[in-house]
Protein backbone atom coordinates (compact mmCIF):
# COMPACT_ATOMS: atom_id res chain seq x y z
CA UNK A 1 0.00 0.00 0.00
CA UNK A 2 0.98 3.68 -0.66
CA UNK A 3 -0.77 6.38 0.43
CA UNK A 4 -3.70 3.78 1.00
CA UNK A 5 -3.80 2.61 -2.94
CA UNK A 6 -2.73 -0.58 -3.83
CA UNK A 7 -0.42 -1.12 -5.92
CA UNK A 8 -0.88 -4.81 -7.58
CA UNK A 9 -0.45 -3.31 -10.85
CA UNK A 10 3.21 -1.71 -10.49
CA UNK A 11 6.46 -3.52 -10.18
CA UNK A 12 8.16 -3.99 -6.61
CA UNK A 13 10.73 -1.63 -7.98
CA UNK A 14 8.53 1.00 -8.51
CA UNK A 15 5.96 0.36 -5.45
CA UNK A 16 9.32 0.28 -2.86
CA UNK A 17 10.16 3.72 -4.32
CA UNK A 18 7.17 5.38 -3.76
CA UNK A 19 6.87 4.07 -0.46
CA UNK A 20 10.53 5.05 0.62
CA UNK A 21 9.47 8.14 -0.90
CA UNK A 22 6.66 9.06 0.99
CA UNK A 23 8.80 7.83 4.54
CA UNK A 24 11.73 10.33 3.31
CA UNK A 25 9.18 13.09 3.03
CA UNK A 26 7.57 12.28 6.46
CA UNK A 27 10.96 11.17 8.53
CA UNK A 28 13.96 13.31 6.99
CA UNK A 29 12.31 16.24 5.10
CA UNK A 30 9.64 17.07 7.80
CA UNK A 31 7.13 18.32 5.71
CA UNK A 32 3.87 19.19 6.84
CA UNK A 33 1.13 17.35 6.94
CA UNK A 34 -0.96 19.02 4.29
CA UNK A 35 2.37 19.08 2.07
CA UNK A 36 2.66 15.24 2.54
CA UNK A 37 -1.18 14.26 1.72
CA UNK A 38 -1.08 16.90 -1.72
CA UNK A 39 2.19 15.30 -2.67
CA UNK A 40 0.64 11.75 -1.81
CA UNK A 41 -2.29 12.37 -4.12
CA UNK A 42 0.02 13.90 -7.07
CA UNK A 43 2.05 10.69 -6.87
CA UNK A 44 -0.50 8.50 -6.50
CA UNK A 45 -1.95 9.84 -9.94
CA UNK A 46 1.19 9.92 -11.94
CA UNK A 47 1.70 6.31 -10.46
CA UNK A 48 -1.68 5.03 -12.13
CA UNK A 49 -0.69 6.81 -15.27
CA UNK A 50 2.58 4.80 -15.41
CA UNK A 51 0.83 1.33 -14.42
CA UNK A 52 -1.70 2.18 -17.48
CA UNK A 53 1.66 2.72 -19.62
CA UNK A 54 3.26 -0.30 -18.51
CA UNK A 55 5.97 1.29 -16.39
CA UNK A 56 6.67 -0.88 -13.18
CA UNK A 57 10.63 0.09 -12.47
CA UNK A 58 12.25 3.92 -11.33
CA UNK A 59 13.87 3.46 -14.71
CA UNK A 60 11.29 3.81 -16.51
CA UNK A 61 10.27 7.24 -15.38
CA UNK A 62 11.89 8.54 -18.13
CA UNK A 63 11.33 12.69 -18.87
CA UNK A 64 8.38 11.25 -22.00
CA UNK A 65 6.60 9.66 -19.49
CA UNK A 66 6.60 12.36 -16.92
CA UNK A 67 5.90 14.80 -19.88
CA UNK A 68 3.04 12.58 -21.08
CA UNK A 69 1.46 12.66 -17.63
CA UNK A 70 1.37 16.15 -17.34
CA UNK A 71 0.00 16.70 -20.65
CA UNK A 72 -2.78 14.50 -19.49
CA UNK A 73 -3.41 16.49 -16.44
CA UNK A 74 -3.42 19.53 -18.41
CA UNK A 75 -6.35 17.96 -20.96
CA UNK A 76 -7.61 16.90 -17.74
CA UNK A 77 -8.30 20.86 -16.99
CA UNK A 78 -5.95 21.37 -14.15
CA UNK A 79 -5.40 24.47 -13.18
CA UNK A 80 -1.68 25.79 -13.06
CA UNK A 81 -1.60 26.04 -9.79
CA UNK A 82 -2.05 22.31 -9.56
CA UNK A 83 -0.05 21.64 -12.30
CA UNK A 84 2.62 23.46 -11.03
CA UNK A 85 2.30 21.51 -7.58
CA UNK A 86 2.51 18.17 -9.51
CA UNK A 87 5.63 18.92 -11.35
CA UNK A 88 7.36 20.44 -8.11
CA UNK A 89 6.15 16.85 -6.50
CA UNK A 90 7.93 14.45 -9.55
CA UNK A 91 10.96 16.34 -9.53
CA UNK A 92 10.95 15.80 -5.75
CA UNK A 93 10.69 12.23 -6.29
CA UNK A 94 13.19 11.91 -9.35
CA UNK A 95 15.61 13.70 -7.57
CA UNK A 96 15.01 11.41 -4.50
CA UNK A 97 15.42 8.27 -6.52
CA UNK A 98 18.27 10.13 -8.35
CA UNK A 99 20.16 9.93 -5.22
CA UNK A 100 19.10 6.91 -3.92
CA UNK A 101 21.57 5.21 -7.11
CA UNK A 102 17.55 4.12 -8.39
CA UNK A 103 18.15 5.54 -11.85
CA UNK A 104 20.76 6.92 -13.61
CA UNK A 105 19.92 10.16 -14.36
CA UNK A 106 17.41 12.82 -13.03
CA UNK A 107 14.56 13.20 -15.80
CA UNK A 108 12.65 15.70 -13.67
CA UNK A 109 15.52 18.57 -14.20
CA UNK A 110 14.06 18.69 -17.77
CA UNK A 111 10.87 19.17 -17.13
CA UNK A 112 9.55 23.29 -17.12
CA UNK A 113 7.41 24.62 -14.35
CA UNK A 114 3.93 26.25 -15.39
CA UNK A 115 3.89 30.30 -14.57
CA UNK A 116 1.22 30.68 -12.86
CA UNK A 117 -1.19 34.06 -12.20
CA UNK A 118 -0.08 36.06 -9.47
CA UNK A 119 -3.69 36.52 -7.71
CA UNK A 120 -3.20 38.17 -4.72
CA UNK A 121 -6.33 37.82 -1.87
CA UNK A 122 -8.16 40.60 -0.86
CA UNK A 123 -7.19 43.01 1.61
CA UNK A 124 -9.41 45.13 3.86
CA UNK A 125 -8.79 48.77 3.85
CA UNK A 126 -7.22 50.32 7.36
CA UNK A 127 -10.72 51.70 8.22
CA UNK A 128 -12.36 48.57 7.39
CA UNK A 129 -10.39 46.80 9.67
CA UNK A 130 -10.05 49.03 12.34
CA UNK A 131 -13.95 49.01 11.76
CA UNK A 132 -14.11 44.95 12.15
CA UNK A 133 -12.33 45.23 15.54
CA UNK A 134 -13.82 47.92 16.97
CA UNK A 135 -17.36 46.81 16.06
CA UNK A 136 -17.20 42.98 16.90
CA UNK A 137 -19.37 41.36 19.48
CA UNK A 138 -16.99 40.04 22.18
CA UNK A 139 -19.82 39.38 24.58
CA UNK A 140 -19.16 35.85 26.74
CA UNK A 141 -16.26 33.54 26.34
CA UNK A 142 -16.63 32.47 22.55
CA UNK A 143 -16.80 36.32 22.00
CA UNK A 144 -13.79 37.33 23.23
CA UNK A 145 -11.99 34.21 21.44
CA UNK A 146 -12.85 35.49 18.97
CA UNK A 147 -11.71 39.25 18.69
CA UNK A 148 -8.37 37.46 20.32
CA UNK A 149 -8.22 35.62 17.22
CA UNK A 150 -8.86 38.37 14.79
CA UNK A 151 -6.75 40.74 16.56
CA UNK A 152 -4.16 37.94 16.46
CA UNK A 153 -4.31 37.19 12.96
CA UNK A 154 -4.16 41.34 12.24
CA UNK A 155 -1.72 42.30 14.36
CA UNK A 156 1.00 39.90 13.79
CA UNK A 157 0.45 38.35 9.85
CA UNK A 158 0.66 34.73 11.26
CA UNK A 159 -0.62 32.01 9.05
CA UNK A 160 -4.23 30.29 10.80
CA UNK A 161 -2.15 26.95 11.05
CA UNK A 162 0.29 29.13 12.67
CA UNK A 163 -1.94 30.84 15.39
CA UNK A 164 -3.82 27.43 15.73
CA UNK A 165 -0.71 25.75 16.99
CA UNK A 166 0.19 28.86 19.41
CA UNK A 167 0.59 27.69 23.46
CA UNK A 168 -0.13 30.16 26.36
CA UNK A 169 3.68 30.34 26.80
CA UNK A 170 4.21 31.40 23.36
CA UNK A 171 2.79 34.63 24.48
CA UNK A 172 5.13 37.06 25.92
CA UNK A 173 2.61 40.20 27.04
CA UNK A 174 5.30 41.63 29.03
CA UNK A 175 7.17 42.16 25.61
CA UNK A 176 4.15 42.09 23.55
CA UNK A 177 5.98 39.59 21.15
CA UNK A 178 4.37 35.90 20.28
CA UNK A 179 6.59 32.86 19.35
CA UNK A 180 5.64 31.50 16.72
CA UNK A 181 6.48 27.91 14.38
CA UNK A 182 6.32 28.38 11.31
CA UNK A 183 6.84 26.02 7.71
CA UNK A 184 9.87 23.89 8.57
CA UNK A 185 9.64 24.46 11.96
CA UNK A 186 11.32 27.36 12.03
CA UNK A 187 10.63 29.44 14.90
CA UNK A 188 10.83 33.11 14.92
CA UNK A 189 9.48 35.99 17.35
CA UNK A 190 6.94 38.30 15.98
CA UNK A 191 5.43 41.77 17.18
CA UNK A 192 1.91 41.39 18.44
CA UNK A 193 0.91 45.05 19.38
CA UNK A 194 -1.16 46.17 22.27
CA UNK A 195 -4.42 45.71 20.80
CA UNK A 196 -3.88 41.96 20.05
CA UNK A 197 -2.15 41.63 23.96
CA UNK A 198 -5.08 43.15 25.51
CA UNK A 199 -7.19 41.08 23.53
CA UNK A 200 -5.50 37.99 24.34
CA UNK A 201 -5.42 39.18 28.27
CA UNK A 202 -9.02 39.30 28.53
CA UNK A 203 -9.30 35.86 26.84
CA UNK A 204 -7.24 34.09 29.37
CA UNK A 205 -8.48 35.42 32.36
CA UNK A 206 -12.49 35.59 31.31
CA UNK A 207 -12.84 33.46 28.26
CA UNK A 208 -10.38 30.46 28.57
CA UNK A 209 -11.02 29.33 31.87
CA UNK A 210 -14.82 28.41 30.33
CA UNK A 211 -13.70 26.75 27.66
CA UNK A 212 -11.29 24.74 29.16
CA UNK A 213 -11.15 20.99 29.14
CA UNK A 214 -9.07 18.26 29.94
CA UNK A 215 -8.32 17.75 26.41
CA UNK A 216 -7.04 21.70 25.92
CA UNK A 217 -3.58 21.17 26.95
CA UNK A 218 -1.54 24.62 26.64
CA UNK A 219 -3.34 25.30 23.68
CA UNK A 220 -4.49 29.13 23.65
CA UNK A 221 -6.84 29.28 21.01
CA UNK A 222 -9.31 26.54 21.78
CA UNK A 223 -12.47 25.00 20.39
CA UNK A 224 -16.42 25.28 21.33
CA UNK A 225 -15.20 21.89 22.96
CA UNK A 226 -12.42 22.47 24.84
CA UNK A 227 -10.11 21.07 22.09
CA UNK A 228 -7.15 23.19 20.34
CA UNK A 229 -8.88 25.22 17.54
CA UNK A 230 -8.76 23.87 14.29
CA UNK A 231 -7.59 25.63 11.30
CA UNK A 232 -11.27 24.70 9.78
CA UNK A 233 -12.79 26.52 12.45
CA UNK A 234 -10.76 29.74 12.65
CA UNK A 235 -11.10 29.98 9.00
CA UNK A 236 -15.32 29.94 9.49
CA UNK A 237 -14.77 32.24 12.70
CA UNK A 238 -13.11 34.63 10.46
CA UNK A 239 -16.04 34.25 7.55
CA UNK A 240 -18.84 34.86 10.38
CA UNK A 241 -16.82 38.16 11.94
CA UNK A 242 -16.75 39.63 9.32
CA UNK A 243 -20.13 38.96 7.68
CA UNK A 244 -21.55 40.21 11.06
CA UNK A 245 -20.33 43.68 10.86
CA UNK A 246 -21.02 44.14 6.88
CA UNK A 247 -20.37 46.19 4.14
CA UNK A 248 -16.80 45.07 3.65
CA UNK A 249 -14.70 42.32 1.84
CA UNK A 250 -15.24 38.84 2.93
CA UNK A 251 -11.30 37.94 3.87
CA UNK A 252 -10.36 34.33 5.08
CA UNK A 253 -7.13 34.53 7.43
CA UNK A 254 -5.01 34.62 4.66
CA UNK A 255 -6.88 37.98 3.45
CA UNK A 256 -5.79 38.96 6.99
CA UNK A 257 -2.23 38.13 6.62
CA UNK A 258 -2.25 39.66 3.64
CA UNK A 259 -3.76 42.86 4.55
CA UNK A 260 -1.36 42.90 7.69
CA UNK A 261 1.69 42.94 5.55
CA UNK A 262 -0.05 45.14 2.89
CA UNK A 263 -0.63 47.79 5.89
CA UNK A 264 2.64 47.07 7.45
CA UNK A 265 4.35 48.55 3.59
CA UNK A 266 1.83 51.29 3.54
CA UNK A 267 3.09 52.43 6.94
CA UNK A 268 6.65 52.71 6.01
CA UNK A 269 7.91 49.02 7.21
CA UNK A 270 10.75 47.95 4.63
CA UNK A 271 10.16 44.53 2.54
CA UNK A 272 13.05 43.14 4.81
CA UNK A 273 11.12 43.51 7.86
CA UNK A 274 7.79 42.38 6.73
CA UNK A 275 9.77 39.38 5.28
CA UNK A 276 10.75 38.16 9.35
CA UNK A 277 7.51 39.18 10.39
CA UNK A 278 5.48 37.09 8.11
CA UNK A 279 8.36 34.09 8.14
CA UNK A 280 8.95 33.53 4.77
CA UNK A 281 12.58 32.20 3.66
CA UNK A 282 12.77 33.97 0.72
CA UNK A 283 12.44 38.07 0.17
CA UNK A 284 11.00 36.99 -3.75
CA UNK A 285 8.19 35.34 -1.98
CA UNK A 286 6.87 38.47 0.08
CA UNK A 287 7.59 40.64 -3.23
CA UNK A 288 4.97 38.62 -4.65
CA UNK A 289 2.60 38.37 -1.63
CA UNK A 290 2.88 41.58 -0.66
CA UNK A 291 1.70 44.78 -2.78
CA UNK A 292 2.38 48.70 -2.23
CA UNK A 293 -1.09 50.65 -2.59
CA UNK A 294 -1.38 53.49 -4.99
CA UNK A 295 -1.57 55.84 -2.16
CA UNK A 296 1.51 54.68 -0.81
CA UNK A 297 3.68 55.06 -3.93
CA UNK A 298 2.35 58.62 -4.18
CA UNK A 299 3.11 59.39 -0.33
CA UNK A 300 6.72 58.16 -1.17
CA UNK A 301 6.57 60.35 -4.64
CA UNK A 302 5.59 63.28 -2.48
CA UNK A 303 8.04 62.91 -0.08
CA UNK A 304 11.20 61.97 -2.24
CA UNK A 305 11.04 63.17 -5.42
CA UNK A 306 11.98 66.83 -6.06
CA UNK A 307 8.97 68.11 -7.84
CA UNK A 308 6.83 65.40 -6.11
CA UNK A 309 4.87 68.24 -3.92
CA UNK A 310 3.11 71.32 -4.70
Amino acid sequence: MIGGVVTDRLGEGLAEALEGFRRHLRAERDVSPHTLRAYDGDLRDLYRYAAEVGVREPDGLDVNVLRAWLAQQHARGRSRATLGRRTAAVRAFTAYLHRRGLISKDPGQLLGTPKRPRELPSVLAQDEAHRLLDQMDAEGPLGLRDLAILEVLYGTGVRVSELCGLDIDDLDAERATVRVLGKGNRERTVPIGEPATRAVGHWLRAGRPALAAEQSGPALFLGARGGRLHPTSARRIVHARIAEVGEMSDVSPHGLRHTAATHLLEGGADLRSVQEILGHASLQTTQIYTHVSPERLKQVHRQAHPRGAD
